[in-house]
């Protein structure tokens, strides 16, 4: 198995949404379009990675920071590529990326019901958090803020 891991590039769009909507557990929303893709690219360049395999995109993280903590968004391996190490190959590109940038601590966001991904993530070494939850609130177009 010859697996290259390289940048995420927006080229990659479709066949990076086409192989997580392949992945159980992973959540996609309006968030997920190119253009919300493109601009999180933008603001986190060379954070996200694929792994390919003769140019299939066979696995795909999205992450990045906001100067203090990095986040991963999505991780998914193809089905038919799963528990070869590629899902590991990905983290720790994303970590060591984000180590290098001064990122010391990392979060990810995962459903209470993904218990292969939980798994997963357990044996990575990362650690359930139960004192803090996320909370989330859409927020209109165009909406006028400020003091």
């Amino acid at each position: 198995m010859n697996v290259t891991i390289s940048p995420l590039t927006i080229d990659l769009h479709d066949a990076v949404i086409g192989l997580w909507q392949q992945c159980e557990g992973v959540g996609l929303s309006e968030a997920d379009s190119l253009e919300g893709i493109e601009s999180y690219l933008e603001r986190n360049p060379g954070m996200s990675f694929v792994a390919t395999i003769d140019g299939a995109v066979v696995g795909a993280l999205l992450a990045g920071h906001d100067g203090r903590r990095g986040y991963i968004h999505h991780l998914g391996v193809h089905p038919d590529h799963r528990r070869k190490g590629l899902g590991r190959l990905l983290v720790e590109r994303c970590l060591a990326v984000l180590g290098a940038a001064g990122i010391r601590k990392c979060h990810l966001f995962i459903f209470n019901d993904n218990e292969g991904g939980i798994a997963f993530w357990k044996s990575l070494g990362w650690t359930h958090r139960s004192d803090i939850r996320v909370a989330s609130r859409m927020i209109e177009s165009g909406a006028k803020g400020g003091p």
